[in-house]
């Protein structure tokens, strides 16, 4: 078999070997059709089997109900961002959002850009080490948009805030179908897939019936418009056709390896492992964020002699444990540990921690 690494990349990430040894023996003849996944008409018989394999599949690993539209978008969550207050930003109502990190700050960045935005609470002073929790919504807001998980600083929210008759909006794009939930509370939820559940090109979009009703009554741009998508079941134009051919193996490979209660263990004991290497290192290793808050997605640490830090990311790399570096606007360490990285993996990463911890104490 060809070389394989342990890959702990943010995004593109890891997927599973079995998904991607399914979509190599696919390749050239997709189901018998003499053609590849990626040469298939979208409006073909073949690929509509395809694509609502794959809603039907999200929606059953979910637990949510036909009130509930699974859309396959282009233009990645960074596209959400200004298309949710396009859509749901009413004059006289604004937008709540909660600022706990790089991606909630570009989406109120874009927010204000189009309507009246609060920003209820902000981890920002202490760089976006924790969650706030300590927040008012108002009743009369348009939604409140969250974000639940933080891949550049390590952050996830554990508990979600109440928001009675105010629809809740959250972008999963790095913790998405990694763990049970009750998904029926949000009223939004969008995802970029080429963190946990696909490779990079399409966003998923979970959207309420109900949302629907919200829009602003204006003559909005077609392609901008839920509606559109909603209406045309994503087929109003090509939508990425392999980038969703791929979505739908990953959610087949999450059922058959028992669903997201069996994912969220295995999530919860790989994380547990890394992060008990770090508090156990006497100060070698720090943990970047509010232990209550900790990602276990994405996993930040610096060393306490931060000039080891490129040392270590480079024999890292020699030991085939790739994408140890931190974000470039914060550095450090940061290890993602998605869905498809292996159990093995995150152990042969904390042999490797510890035996650089013993070298360089």
């Amino acid at each position: 078999m060809t070389k394989r690494v342990y890959n702990f990349y943010a995004g593109p990430a890891a997927l599973p070997l079995e998904v991607l040894e399914t979509a190599q023996k696919e390749l050239l003849d997709f189901n018998g059709s003499g053609m590849s996944i990626m040469e298939l008409s979208h409006r073909s018989k073949i690929y509509d089997e395809v694509i609502e394999t794959a809603k039907k599949d999200i929606k059953n690993l979910m637990g949510l109900d036909d009130s509930y539209h699974i859309l396959f978008l282009g233009g990645g969550a960074s596209t959400q961002f200004a298309m949710i207050p396009y859509n749901f930003l009413k004059e006289g109502m604004a937008g709540d959002y909660i600022d706990t990190g790089a991606w909630s700050t570009k989406a109120i960045k874009e927010s204000k850009k189009i309507g009246e935005t609060n920003v209820l609470a902000s981890s920002k002073e202490k760089n976006f080490s924790y969650i706030p929790k300590d927040f008012t919504i108002d009743e009369n807001a348009a939604y409140l948009h969250i974000t639940s998980n933080n891949t550049i600083r390590g952050t996830e929210l554990f508990t979600f805030p109440e928001t009675g008759n105010v629809p809740l909006i959250c972008d999963m794009s790095s913790d998405f179908l990694s763990r049970e939930l009750d998904y029926t509370k949000f009223d939004l939820i969008y995802a970029g897939a080429q963190k946990n559940v696909g490779p990079a090109g399409v966003v998923i979009v979970i959207i309420k019936d109900s949302m629907l009703g919200k829009i602003k009554d204006a003559d909005l741009f077609t392609m901008l418009d839920y509606r559109t998508h909603v209406s045309k079941g994503s087929m109003f134009n090509t939508p990425p056709a392999f980038p969703i051919y791929m979505v739908g193996l990953v959610v087949k490979w999450l059922k058959a390896h028992g669903g997201l209660a069996e994912m969220e263990k295995l999530n919860i004991k790989k994380s547990k492992l890394l992060y008990d290497a770090i508090d156990n290192s006497n100060g070698f290793y720090i943990g970047a964020t509010a232990k209550e808050d900790r990602s276990r997605m994405n996993v930040t640490f610096r060393l306490k002699d931060e000039s080891l830090e490129e040392i270590i990311a480079k024999e890292a790399l020699e030991n085939d444990l790739v994408g140890l570096k931190g974000h470039r606007s914060v550095g450090g360490l940061r290890a993602s540990i998605y869905n498809a990285v292996p159990y093995a993996g995150v152990e042969k990463l904390v042999n490797f921690l510890n035996d650089f911890m013993k070298k360089h104490s």
